[in-house]
């Protein structure tokens, strides 16, 4: 399994951000092939966490570009500022 941690800062109105992500780019992302889950997390004071995981690298990175493309067409107002992206295999779970 491949994950992406994105990590926004600075998210100026969080409680709209996680009515689109939810009602809107889940829905686009489940249909990556290899999608296994999604997580979208306020951890509070502008910031907002993602995290995706699929079956395999390729979902993953496609996971990246929706992302991107979603941001850019439907979020540019509530992030102001580029996410951090980390990706991997995973080597654990629970």
């Amino acid at each position: 399994m491949y994950a992406v941690v994105r990590r926004y800062e600075g998210v100026t109105d969080p409680a709209e951000a996680g009515r689109r992500v939810d009602e809107e780019f889940v829905p686009l992302l489940r249909q990556v092939p290899g999608f296994v889950a999604y997580y979208w997390v306020d951890a509070g004071d502008g910031v907002m966490v993602s995290t995706s995981v699929f079956e395999g690298r390729d979902g993953a990175e496609e996971s990246v570009k929706r992302a991107a493309d979603f941001v850019r067409e439907h979020l540019a107002s509530l992030f102001p500022n580029p996410p951090q992206i980390t990706a991997g295999q995973v080597v654990a779970a629970g």
